[in-house]
């Protein structure tokens, strides 16, 4: 089931990269695999996902060294400072930065480990209280102050969109991301190197591709539903 699933997503991505324009290999897909067993991260790698995207530190700790070395992996839930010294140097990439002492424990982490962390800054884009991320008229400021870090490159942007049932919904908000991108680069200067929009999950990532997300996290659409009882 997996595999077929992976292959409808695949299929979706396509249809939504002709339907914006773009080419397909300007999208990531990460498979986000938080509470789900090894057999079925093994499965999607086999069926040819080599991203994957976990929430929870432990989980991404665990289940790092039981996978094949060729798998990147990102951190995509919120992060406490506590846990940064066990990832830093180790994922690909932190998609939930959106405070200064978690900057600081990076950027410190980082130098101790010899490298330089690469990170995305979180805008809570619809302004929700139940979420996590930077206020979006506070994202532009957050995001040059990150740059001054020695020990930290930042990548680009990352949002969660409200759970809607209706994907279109969510349209304004990618749309809002978007524009802080574009004025964050008319800003700094466009740089090769910043050139994230991690945007979009299982409800409303075609939407997110046709607004120009770089990097989409699916979970439920690939893996099937959570099981929290694991956690």
């Amino acid at each position: 089931m997996i595999r077929e699933n992976l292959e409808a997503v695949e299929k979706n991505i396509q249809e939504a990269c002709q339907r914006a324009g773009r080419d397909r290999k300007d999208v990531t897909l990460i498979a986000v695999s938080k509470t789900k067993p090894l057999s079925d991260l093994m499965e999607a790698y086999e069926a040819g996902a080599r991203v994957f995207g976990e929430n929870k530190v432990q989980e991404l700790v665990e289940k790092m060294p039981q996978m094949p070395d060729d798998v990147h992996w990102h951190m995509i839930g919120h992060l406490q400072k506590n846990k940064v010294k066990y990832i830093v140097g180790k994922v690909d990439l932190i998609h939930s930065v959106d405070n200064t002492g978690l900057l600081e424990e990076i950027n410190k982490r980082a130098e101790k480990a010899g490298v330089k962390q690469d990170i995305l800054i979180e805008v809570n884009i619809a302004d929700e209280d139940t979420k996590y991320g930077v206020r979006a008229d506070e994202a532009e400021e957050f995001y040059v102050n990150a740059m001054s870090f020695p020990y930290v490159n930042v990548r680009g942007l990352m949002c969660i969109a409200p759970n809607v049932e209706n994907p279109e919904l969510n349209r304004q908000y990618f749309v809002k991301l978007k524009k802080i991108y574009v004025d964050i680069m008319n800003r700094i200067g466009h740089n090769s190197r910043v050139d994230v929009m991690s945007m979009g999950m299982t409800g409303d990532y075609q939407v997110a591709i046709e607004e120009g997300a770089t990097m989409v996290r699916v979970g439920t659409g690939i893996f099937g539903a959570r099981n929290y009882n694991s956690e």
